[in-house]
């Protein structure tokens, strides 16, 4: 099988305390290795993200999970939890219902101002009877 490699990034945050973070994910197929996590790891660190997460096809290996953890974890002070900062999940741990451990993602949006509703204009007639 060939080698698949595509990256991308969601952004999480946290009420009100948090600004907002960046978690990076990359996908892989083919034989994965210990050394692509640790270059997940430095473009984590590289880009300021607060997460990296890897999905690949085959299970981890025993030295690609000792990377994950040796990554540490990352605070979420409006949550005030932690949540590992390398995270593997296999295609088949998503499509058994696992999820990437993450503050939540939120969306806000500025409330716009109220505007006034403008006083009554009295619409006049249109003149039709010359068509």
């Amino acid at each position: 099988m060939d080698r698949v490699k595509s990256c991308g990034a969601a952004q999480m945050g946290a009420p009100r305390t948090d600004k907002p973070k960046r978690a990076l994910v990359q996908v892989k197929s083919g034989h994965v290795k210990a050394g692509d996590l640790r270059d997940l790891r430095g473009t984590v660190e590289r880009e300021n993200a607060a997460l990296g997460v890897f999905v690949t096809l085959h299970a981890p290996s025993v030295a690609m999970k000792r990377e994950a953890v040796s990554a540490g974890f990352y605070h979420s002070p409006g949550w005030n939890q932690d949540y590992a900062r390398l995270q593997i999940l296999t295609v088949s741990d998503l499509l058994a219902g696992e999820r990437v451990q993450m503050p939540p993602t939120s969306v806000t949006f500025k409330q716009a101002q109220k505007v006034e509703p403008k006083p009554e204009v009295e619409q006049g007639e249109l003149d039709l009877t010359g068509l």
